[in-house]
């Protein structure tokens, strides 16, 4: 029987995408699924959920365990073959809002926030403690288990774990599969299918070829239709991607409002109307934080449907990584994974994603070659904040944040030195204050 442990698993929608496709393959109707939480009133409403699941769609056959707790982690993962991270430490409130109003009050602002810039910055401080404390753990009663991380920000914490743990890590985000899609479906191109190419960094992966079946080059068409897109009056949502592909000449794999806190281009306090014309959506992750708890409670009768539950496996690579492990079926992903090579103008300890293939032998990343110069170089400026952000956590050293939030392209381009200095320090003083102290700590999850 293979044990499954889901640690954060009061992340119920997700908890049913990717338990709720695990069930579907026969190598797991039989699985041990362990769910770990701290907040019990979550992990019991994921509980009823996965229970109805099991019934509905496997007749009962899993078995399914709730454990509560910090004390209780440690049996959770006992005898796992893999773990499914999706932690999210401090949750919307205190800590989103935290790294949200703080950088307000000098004059910064964000739209994401969990994976670049200030948030994903301090995100990443109060999580990787975290994933040490779960790392201890594993190699202690589960040393052999694979880790599979969906948590942001994905390239520090995946790199963290992959550099300073033992425990086989990859490191997984579905914009990677549903990057040519969007790009073809928003251009309005209909093809009978295509291949391709995607490598970089996690959220900012390059669509590196993109053709058809035919074997003919589809980015031609591409450019033509970005350019008329973006020279619209009338605008649309993914015109920082689209901007990318007119100036850095490829299109990139997480959404236009991620990538407009990436860079020093788009989000400027001193020309306010790039906002407008770039459709950026300032504060737009604790918008969809406060409407996900308003909307919970009616997406949860919905969902459990009286106990008619029903599931169609989702994009989530996480169940063809199990399928394909212990069936020793070869299946291909895009994972993240230590560079070493892989992309030889990018730094070797980068994180960077990259095709990787999958059997019954592991998780082997495979070498793409060098990215196109000009997007090696802004895939470099989130590199070295990523870096040096991992550097702060397992040093403990202050002087690193205060580096990482200074080599950050968005904030260095609105703030001084001193402003930045003293928005960490305000930012580290606020977490501690709300219990998730961000150095020097190993935060029990």
């Amino acid at each position: 029987m293979v044990k499954i442990t889901f640690i954060g698993a009061g992340s119920t929608v997700f908890v049913k995408n990717v338990i709720g496709d695990c069930l579907l393959c026969d190598a797991m109707h039989d699985a041990e699924i362990a769910l770990y939480d701290i907040d019990g009133a979550r992990l019991s409403e994921s509980e009823e959920l996965i229970l109805a699941l099991n019934r509905s769609i496997n007749k009962g056959r899993a078995v399914i365990r709730t454990y509560l707790g910090p004390e209780n982690r440690r049996a959770a993962l006992a005898g796992a073959d893999f773990v499914i991270n999706a932690v999210q430490v401090g949750l919307y409130e205190p800590c989103t809002v935290i790294d949200f109003e703080i950088p307000k009050k000098y004059g910064l602002r964000q739209t994401i926030g969990d994976t670049l810039g200030i948030g994903g910055i301090f995100r990443a401080l109060r999580t990787i403690p975290v994933l040490r404390g779960i790392a201890r753990d594993m190699e202690a009663v589960c040393p052999n288990a694979w880790f599979l991380n969906y948590t942001n920000p994905m390239a520090m914490l995946t790199g963290f774990m992959q550099r300073y743990t033992k425990i086989k890590t990859i490191g997984l985000c579905h914009s990677v599969q549903t990057c040519a899609d969007t790009v073809l479906r928003e251009c309005g191109i209909e093809t009978a299918g295509h291949r391709e190419l995607i490598a970089g960094i996690n959220h900012m992966a390059w669509l590196l070829k993109i053709e058809d079946l035919d074997g003919n080059d589809l980015y031609p068409q591409i450019r033509r239709i970005a350019a008329e897109k973006n020279a619209s009056s009338e605008g649309h949502r993914d015109m920082v991607r689209f901007d990318y592909i007119l100036k850095f000449g490829y299109y990139c794999t997480e959404s236009s409002e991620h990538n407009a806190e990436y860079n020093p281009f788009y989000i400027k306090s001193k020309y306010p109307e790039l906002i407008e014309r770039y459709h950026i959506p300032l504060d737009e992750y604790p918008r969809r934080c406060v409407n996900q708890i308003e909307k919970w409670k009616t997406q949860k009768e919905e969902i459990l449907n009286g106990g008619n539950i029903e599931h169609t496996r989702s994009i989530e690579y996480a169940s063809h990584i199990l399928e394909s492990i212990l069936t020793d079926t070869p299946y291909r992903i895009g994972g993240n994974v230590i560079n070493r090579g892989l992309i030889p103008n990018l730094v070797k300890d980068a994180c960077v994603e990259v095709p990787c293939l999958v059997d019954g032998s592991g998780i082997s990343p495979t070498y793409v070659g060098e990215l196109p110069p000009q997007c090696a170089a802004m895939n470099m400026t989130n590199i070295n904040v990523q870096l040096l952000t991992v550097e702060a956590a397992v040093t403990g050293k202050k002087e690193l944040v205060y580096n990482a939030a200074m080599l950050d392209p968005h904030t260095a381009a609105e703030l001084s030195i001193d402003d930045i200095i003293a928005m960490c320090d305000e930012l580290l003083e606020a977490h501690t204050a709300a219990g998730y102290p961000c150095l020097g700590a190993d935060l029990a999850f």
